[in-house]
């Protein structure tokens, strides 16, 4: 409890530096932060759905479905659904309504299932995780995009999976 205490802090420090961050951007750049934001989410939209993609099915595509239906949603640190999400929040509350029970931060989704770790060997609707300490994840939207809420201040989106280091994909 005490390390988890302090990890707690830690956390709420950063996001609080990261707040008054934020907070110290002009109405200008907070617009120029936004616009740029909305910018990338069309474009993951339109590159995720310009080629083949490979159909989802079964549980994967009813979790993939789910988390289609809340693009847009917002980010926020600690949030599962079903107006906001964070990275691990929205793949586990995709996966409940699918009828599926995984663990709710991505380390622990990370061994919910069969590990994948060549991106060509991926199925929409599978876990994608990034990073070597495996802090975020998303899901496998096909045509090389990830279905994921990515930060503070930005939104459920698609986006490359190549704009971060993907370690290993798991299937559900």
């Amino acid at each position: 409890r005490t390390e988890l205490g302090k990890k707690k802090k830690e956390v709420q420090g950063k996001l609080a530096d990261a707040q008054k961050l934020l907070n110290s951007l002009t109405a200008q750049e907070r617009a120029a932060l936004q616009a740029d934001q909305a910018r990338a989410s069309r474009d993951s939209m339109r590159n995720a759905l310009n080629g083949s993609t490979a159909s989802a099915s079964g549980r994967a595509g009813a979790a993939f479905a789910a988390a289609q239906s809340v693009i847009g949603s917002p980010y926020v640190y600690g949030a599962s659904g079903p107006s906001s999400f964070d990275c691990s929040g929205l793949t586990s509350w995709a996966y409940a309504q699918a009828g599926v029970s995984i663990p709710r931060t991505s380390q622990a989704q990370a061994n919910a299932g069969t590990r994948i770790y060549s991106q060509s060997d991926l199925k929409v609707g599978d876990l994608v995780l990034f990073y070597g300490d495996l802090h975020h994840i998303g899901l496998y939207a096909g045509n090389g995009q990830v279905l994921h809420a990515p930060h503070t201040g930005a939104s459920v989106r698609y986006e490359s999976i190549g704009n971060m280091p993907f370690q290993f994909g798991v299937r559900i």
